[in-house]
């Protein structure tokens, strides 16, 4: 069950709140005894429900008498205090991570030959996401038919997310596509393309007929292949990133050779 202290109140804070709402109006000393708060603790526990604005006090009287908040006043009160420490956190976290960027960098690239996998749709949108985040330069994303076993609207919402992101830190992106593959896709999933990514000057769209397969070139270097089903399924079965100079070299000059002939793809 919920309780107070899920909010941040202490037990004896939590006993004493709930005692007053029953006791009304009452004393440090009275609500010692109906919440069994030590007498030796009670005034600090009431300090400390004054400052959360859980309790009012009446400073007049003699003794001093205290009353509380009304619940739903106390319980946003509580919120907004929680809702305010979660955002400092964050604030704090993410100070921490721009600290970090700065001090941890990545080795210069290496010639030797390096491939990893991915197997299932969720698996293979992780990896390819992890890579399009990678891109220091230039990704080029080519595409032949969208896979079948993926929320489609998702899966480009999300791809579409890390290519903005790409371009808001001055990657290039080149987009080649068979023409019929935003027949293929739904009306949302074209949207997000044309009106997210259309207005980035760093941002190019053409169409060719001979595209056949799907993969990601990234800086040029690394190449994310998707592998489709071997039963013939209409559907990805998994991707293979690999690194290997000679090999992005080569899919590089096919790009280029495609795109020069491609035919630009302008927003509807």
């Amino acid at each position: 069950m919920a309780s107070l202290r899920d909010l941040g109140l202490s037990e004896y804070e939590a006993r004493a709140y709930r005692s007053l709402l029953e006791t009304g109006p009452t004393t440090a000393k009275e609500l010692s005894r109906a919440s069994d708060v030590p007498m030796g603790r009670i005034y600090d526990v009431l300090n400390s429900l004054e400052t959360y604005n859980l309790v009012r006090s009446q400073t007049a009287s003699r003794p001093k008498k205290y009353v509380a908040v009304e619940p739903d006043t106390a319980l946003d009160r509580l919120l907004d205090d929680k809702k305010q420490e979660l955002e400092a956190k964050a604030e704090q976290y993410e100070d921490i991570v721009d600290n970090l960027s700065e001090q941890l960098e990545t080795a210069d690239p290496v010639d030797e030959p390096f491939w990893t996998a991915a197997v299932g749709p969720e698996e293979t949108l992780d990896l390819l996401l992890e890579r399009l985040a990678a891109a220091d330069s230039r990704i080029v994303v080519v595409g032949s038919s969208p896979a079948r076993q993926v929320d489609i609207i998702e899966a480009t919402e999300r791809i579409v997310d890390e290519l903005e992101a790409a371009l808001e830190r001055g990657v290039e992106v080149n987009l080649l596509v068979r023409p019929d593959l935003f027949e293929n896709l739904p009306a949302e999933a074209n949207r997000e393309y044309y009106e997210r990514l259309s207005p980035y000057e760093n941002y190019n769209a053409r169409a060719s007929p001979n595209i056949t397969t799907t993969f990601e070139l990234i800086d040029d270097i690394e190449v994310c292949i998707e592998v489709p089903h071997p039963l013939g399924r209409e559907e990805t079965f998994g991707v293979i990133d690999l690194k290997d100079p000679d090999f992005t070299a080569d899919i590089s000059r096919a790009f280029d050779d495609h795109w020069a002939e491609a035919t630009t793809i302008n927003p509807p």
